[in-house]
Parts: C-alpha cells; sequence; structure tokens
C-alpha cells in the first residue's frame, strides 16, 4: 500500500555498496524503517543518499507492506530545507547529538503526532535563530512529556530528586540525586530557548546533561550510551 507521510530522519545504516537503510520517526505510523535502493548511485538523483542526513525533515510517497517489514520509499521531497543546523558547526553537533538520543528513544511503531509536532517546529526554530546553548536540554525535558515520563516539579520544597518515582522528595535514598544534583536538576523546568541569558553555565550544563541520561536511561528498556555524548561535552 503506497502511503504519503511526513518523516524525520533518525540514522541511516548503509547496505552493500549502493543502498541504504533509514531508520525515521514518521508523523502518521510512528518509527519505521526504510529501504532505500542506489541510494549512492549518481544515477539515483531522486533519492540520493543527501536528503537523509541526520534531523531532515521530508515528505515521502513509500509503500508500507506489513508492520515487520521494510518499507521502500518511491518518491520524496525536503519538507524543510535547513539553512544553518546543517552547516553550522555548534548546531551541527547538537542535531548529531539528539539524533542518537531520539533513535533510542522512539520504539514504538504507533503515531505520537504532538511528539513529531514539538521536534519538527522545534528543529525549525533552531535552525532559523542564533545557537542556543541550552536547545538540546529543553528538547530532551519536553521530549520526556510525550514519551511518558514528565518529571514532577510539582513539591517545590522537596531537597532531593528521584529519578525512578520521576518525582522530587524530601527522604533520600541511594535512588536519589543528592542536593546539589536534585537543584540543578529543578533548572531544567526554568530553561528557555529564547535569546534571553541562559542561568546555567558550562559545567551545570555538562552535569546536567548527564542527568537527563541517567533519566533517560532509567525510564527508556534498552537504552544505550549515547556515543556522541563526549563530543558534546567538547562543544560545551
Amino acid at each position: 500500500m503506497l502511503i504519503k507521510t511526513d518523516v524525520i530522519v533518525l540514522n541511516t545504516l548503509r547496505y552493500q555498496e549502493k543502498s541504504l537503510i533509514v531508520k525515521c520517526f514518521t508523523y502518521d505510523f510512528g518509527l519505521k524503517t526504510y529501504f532505500i535502493r542506489n541510494a549512492f548511485s549518481t544515477k539515483n538523483k531522486a533519492l540520493n543518499s543527501a536528503y537523509f542526513q541526520s534531523l531532515n525533515q521530508l515528505e515521502l510517497v513509500a509503500n508500507h507492506k506489513n508492520k515487520d517489514s521494510l518499507a521502500y520509499v518511491s518518491e520524496l521531497k525536503l519538507a524543510y530545507p535547513y539553512q544553518s543546523l546543517s552547516l553550522d558547526f555548534y548546531k551541527n553537533t547538537v542535531g548529531i547529538f539528539l539524533a542518537e538520543v531520539l533513535t533510542n528513544s522512539i520504539k514504538d511503531e504507533q503515531p505520537n503526532k504532538e511528539l513529531f509536532v514539538v521536534l519538527k517546529t522545534s528543529l525549525i526554530w533552531f535552525d532559523e535563530h542564533p545557537f542556543s546553548p541550552d536547545f538540546h536540554l529543553w528538547v530532551l525535558l519536553q521530549a520526556t512529556k510525550y514519551l511518558g515520563f514528565y518529571p514532577d516539579d510539582s513539591d517545590t520544597k522537596s531537597l532531593f530528586f528521584n529519578p525512578h518515582e520521576g518525582s522530587f522528595t524530601m527522604h533520600y535514598t541511594p535512588n536519589c540525586f543528592n542536593e546539589e544534583e536534585s537543584e540543578l536538576f529543578r533548572k531544567l523546568f526554568q530553561l528557555s530557548i529564547t535569546p534571553t541569558p541562559s542561568i546555567l553555565n558550562n559545567k551545570e550544563r555538562r552535569i546536567l546533561l548527564k542527568l537527563l541520561l541517567v533519566y533517560y536511561e532509567i525510564h527508556i528498556v534498552g537504552f544505550k550510551p549515547v556515543k556522541s555524548l563526549e563530543i558534546l561535552s567538547e562543544l560545551f
């Protein structure tokens, strides 16, 4: 069955010499994997490998046979051509990191349209505005709303954050972040990607990112170590 849907590219794997296997987050079907035959052939300009860079936003027509098989793309076009995300070193590094985390986080072949819209609009904003050093932290926090484990920050007086429970508590256990880490984690809810002075310095940003990834690892089964974390840490 031929379908048309918007997608965000998550990652690609080269298959043999000229083809690609592409994992995408789709608006209508959730996570889908596509086979792109002859993506590296100079004759195949319509489905060239350049279209499948991480986080590219595409409109594509594909043949979805059944849930467990690879889908084949027959047509595509850029839904939004990035102007700076793929060219700016800082933005590109953040993009690679986010693509890896999202690949680890989005598991279901079920539509999650609200998450798709948040990611789509956020990436366009990131592309069109000056670099924001807190953007990746803000995106990861927002994504937890739609992945099902948004932290509860309603208790403003408790000193410790329990990542297993996803909430703050007055009672420390070995599962909790310590008081300093918990205070820093609470700053997540104050973050803004608008061009206002950041409330974080680079050291705090690095620590907070590691705490966020611990939180993701606890709540997402099979969440893998993020290889691009080291590169991102050097950026800050």
